[in-house]
């Protein structure tokens, strides 16, 4: 029995590691969908308006597999309360702010290469927290199959938000 606890304990310490990058990678995907969403309704290029919605859906996507992970690991899909979530949602809400208040100031709409550099600061915000969830002990090996996958299409969409702006 006493041999039990420390092993009970410590993985009872990486579950919650583990749980807590999960909630927090929930949150990211969520609020990356909302400013995605929002970053399209700010611009009037159609090519920009599409690509930046499918990024929306995509994040959509991102949070549902991971809620589904969640369930099967047995963690609620709660709005989590981290310092590191909150900190997240903070950035994304500024992300999200500051394109509102860009497109009050320049009449309505925001430039498409001033939303696309608000897309490209969200981007890295989120590729920094999925490095931070990968680097978590304990994880799943298939979870992080699916993390490294998600990393991967972030900076993909981060690269592809840079060419917008490029092209724009």
């Amino acid at each position: 029995p006493q041999v039990s606890k420390p092993f009970l304990s410590l993985r009872t310490m990486t579950n919650e590691k583990v749980s807590r990058a999960l909630a927090d990678l929930l949150t990211l995907n969520h609020t990356s969908q909302e400013g995605y969403e929002t970053a399209a309704e700010q611009v009037s290029d159609a090519r920009v308006k599409s690509q930046l919605s499918q990024f929306a859906q995509q994040r959509a996507q991102f949070a549902s597999t991971l809620e589904g992970y969640g369930s099967r690991l047995g963690i609620a899909a709660e709005k989590p309360s981290t310092v590191e979530a909150v900190a997240t949602e903070a950035a994304a809400a500024v992300h999200r702010g500051w394109i509102n208040l860009k497109s009050l100031v320049t009449g309505g709409q925001a430039t498409t290469d001033a939303v696309l550099e608000a897309c490209e600061t969200g981007e890295a915000t989120a590729l920094k927290a999925y490095e931070t969830a990968l680097g978590v002990e304990g994880l799943p090996q298939d979870l992080k199959s699916v993390l490294t996958q998600q990393h991967g299409q972030i900076l993909q969409a981060k690269n592809q938000v840079t060419a917008l702006k490029s092209g724009s």
